[in-house]
């Protein structure tokens, strides 16, 4: 029996998961989940618009890092795949970090770039998900984001662009609540910085968002808390979330402030700080696309590293 630990080092979040893969009697692969954890680390706070990584990030960073490591060795699981993201990647001081890393932990981290983030997420997500049509897959890191056009087989365009929650807070949220002015400028700049995205949608006519976890998993959470409707991302992976009851909820978040947003029900305390220039991001590309049914996905990154290895001989 194979195992395998995944980071996901993110600039938000860090995650971990460990699986045993094996086959049974009719030789198909077969895998257990044997740990899933998720820390937020906030790499990019103080320094992710500046190109560097701060010293009391990378004290994080390595903090969890040292306490991942321990749960894998518990497992006793000795092949790791680290990968490092938006933050790091574009990160002025990331060689440095990498070998503190390497040094106090014996984790060797991967940075990859945009199209293979993306493309990881095109994969975690086809596998938990049925991608039934012609979709747009949009995933919300606090550094980056990643679009994909694509049906159940195969991607027809995806890009990465370095414009994450943590980016967008700090250059377009001035205050708390967020300014209707300060919004049409973060629409003026999407409309302008997205038109890749604009340019190739003509061939690829799709009316479905698959949202990628992160905020669409917190926007869910609060549409199934105050509504009492049973929460299926954990069991089944998806959510098809009803755009009227999202556009209520979109509503509240632009209109409050971080206390006032961290009494919502539902709402995640790690994530209340950006929820609100994320939901902009995602009101822009429903109302810009004409989208008319919003999924979402439990499943990211590292659902796609895994899909990679469990295909692995």
């Amino acid at each position: 029996m194979q195992k395998i630990a995944i980071i996901d080092i993110g600039t938000n979040n860090f995650h971990l998961l460990i699986v045993e893969k094996q086959k049974n009697d009719n030789e198909q692969v077969t895998f257990n989940i044997l740990h899933k954890s998720k820390v937020f680390a906030f790499i990019g706070r103080g320094g992710i618009n500046k190109q560097i990584i701060t010293p009391d990030a990378i004290e994080r960073t390595l903090f969890h890092l040292q306490n991942f490591k321990t749960i894998i060795e518990s497992f006793d699981c000795k092949e790791i795949t680290a990968i490092a993201t938006s933050a790091i990647r574009n990160a002025d001081n990331r060689n440095e970090l990498i070998e503190k890393i390497k040094q106090l932990t014996g984790i060797q981290v991967q940075v990859i770039d945009g199209n293979r983030e993306a493309a990881l997420i095109y994969q975690g997500v086809k596998a938990n998900l049925t991608i039934s049509k012609t979709s747009l897959i949009m995933d919300i890191g606090g550094g980056s984001v990643e679009f994909i056009i694509c049906n159940a087989t195969e991607i027809f365009w995806k890009h990465s662009f370095e414009i994450g929650a943590q980016r967008l807070l700090y250059d377009f949220q001035t205050t708390d609540p967020i300014r209707f002015e300060d919004i049409l400028s973060l629409n003026n700049f999407l409309e302008k910085t997205l038109q890749p995205l604009f340019y190739a949608l003509p061939d690829f006519p799709l009316d479905t968002l698959i949202g990628s976890a992160g905020s669409f998993d917190s926007i869910v959470d609060i549409y199934c808390t105050r509504n009492q409707v049973r929460n299926t991302l954990k069991e089944k992976k998806e959510f098809d979330m009803p755009l009227p009851n999202y556009w209520e909820i979109h509503a509240e978040l632009i209109g409050k402030n971080m206390a006032a947003r961290l009494l919502m029900e539902g709402m995640s305390a790690e994530r209340a700080e950006m929820i609100s220039v994320a939901s902009c991001l995602i009101a822009f590309i429903i109302k810009r696309l004409n989208i008319a049914q919003m999924r979402v996905s439990a499943a990211s990154l590292k659902e796609g590293v895994l899909s990679e290895w469990l295909q692995l001989a």
